[in-house]
């Protein structure tokens, strides 16, 4: 029987492939790395050495833009960083503090393509008084 290990990646279709690419790398601070030689257009952006997220460029995209996939989920360090990130280039976003056992905080937002990205922390880190919910 197959035993899965662990998320391998999640795929974003986008008729904007340089601007959803520039979003990611600015955003979650991925960056770009090898990929097959497919015949359709698309990046494959990395964490560390995985290949985590990948993007496919098509001319139509469906309507509405979202899919079956509710978000895709990241694990993270930092929370300040990305709460910089994201204030800084204006995207709204959501905090949240998930209750025990768990204690873990969860930021959520959309990509430019509106797919909902979430990202956990630890809940022992300490937000900045700004972030303070």
């Amino acid at each position: 029987m197959t035993t899965i290990l662990r998320p391998d990646h999640f795929t974003v279709l986008t008729d904007n492939l340089d601007g959803t690419e520039a979003f990611y790398k600015k955003i979650l601070g991925f960056t770009v790395g090898p990929r097959p030689n497919f015949k359709f257009p698309g990046v494959w952006l990395y964490a560390n050495d995985a290949a985590v997220l990948h993007l496919v460029r098509i001319e139509d995209m469906p309507t509405p833009r979202n899919g079956v996939l509710d978000h895709m989920a990241f694990r993270g360090e930092d929370i300040n960083s990305l709460l910089d990130r994201l204030t800084g280039a204006e995207l709204d976003y959501r905090l949240v503090r998930t209750p025990d056992p768990w204690v873990q905080w969860q930021v959520f937002f959309n990509d430019p393509n509106g797919a909902k990205v979430e990202v956990d922390f630890d809940g022992n880190e300490v937000l900045k008084p700004e972030y303070q919910i």
